[in-house]
């Protein structure tokens, strides 16, 4: 399962159940039949910046953050106007070339955005490999960035 899937499906199990250990998104989504360790959670817990807030019952149980002031795209668009250096696509790839450090973010933004057409994302220190799942997704893909530099 991708990342982005199970991380997706963390986010309905807390809206849905009180979960107060690791453990018991492990047993939810081995329920569901989906293999996953403790240690995965952990980190998906880290990434989603998951907190813990009391229960009615004197425990802690899981919740998302609150809600952030920026969105994805906003968060997209302003580190592509201050890091961006160029892109090029070719056939099912758009390649992204930044300042040094800002790759990995602006990967990440785009996973985060989860565009329909993007099959992946790999981030390097000042380059983004965007692999779409066609190449009229590679055009799209490029156009967003575009739209989003104007």
């Amino acid at each position: 399962m991708r990342k982005v899937d199970r991380q997706r499906l963390l986010k309905n199990l807390i809206q849905t159940h009180e979960i107060e250990r690791q453990e018991d998104f492990v047993k939810l989504l081995q329920a569901e039949d989906i293999d996953v360790t403790q240690a995965t959670i952990s980190r998906d817990i880290k990434e989603m910046q998951l907190i813990k807030v009391p229960n009615a019952d004197e425990g802690y149980h899981y919740s998302l953050p609150p809600e952030k002031k920026l969105d994805v795209k906003e968060k997209l668009r302003r580190i592509l106007r201050d890091a961006y250096i160029t892109h090029k696509q070719q056939d099912y790839f758009v390649v992204i070339k930044a300042l040094p450090g800002n790759g990995t973010a602006i990967a990440n933004l785009l996973d985060q955005m989860q565009l329909s057409g993007v099959f992946g994302t790999i981030g390097g220190d000042d380059t983004v490999l965007v692999i779409c799942k066609s190449e009229e997704n590679a055009k799209q893909s490029t156009k967003f960035i575009e739209d989003l530099l104007k």
